[in-house]
């Protein structure tokens, strides 16, 4: 499957911004979705996944109550609705899909990988 990430930009701090992971090759319901970021000297972290279903979603601490990630299985993408965003949200998002098993928070255990896409939050 090939992964395809946009909609980074740069918003002010409280702002709001819509990534958008389009998939080609295979659908995504074969897939645990997730989100990583990476910002600059740090390593790459779990941001948020979906499962197979679309019925169970995950998100790390620092992001829960302001972003959702959810899925539009017609459109074969998966979406990460960023709220609320800080400049400590600054980094490059990337999304990536699972299809074995493993735990989803961790980048070892995803398959594929979209290029990313930059998002930066000023104060």
């Amino acid at each position: 499957v090939q992964l395809q990430a946009s909609g980074g930009g740069l918003v002010q701090a409280g702002g709001s911004l819509r990534l958008s992971c389009a998939a080609s090759g295979r659908t995504l319901s074969m897939y645990t979705m997730g989100w990583f970021r990476q910002a600059p000297g740090k390593e790459r972290e779990f941001v948020a996944a979906i499962n197979r279903s679309g019925g169970n979603t995950y998100y790390a601490d620092s992001v829960k109550g302001r972003f959702t990630i959810y899925n539009d299985n017609s459109k074969n993408t998966v979406y990460l609705q960023m709220n609320s965003l800080k400049p400590e949200d600054t980094a490059v998002y990337y999304c990536a899909a699972k299809g074995g098993s493993g735990s989803l928070y961790f980048t070892s255990n995803y398959d594929y990988w979209g290029q990313g896409t930059l998002v930066t939050v000023s104060s």
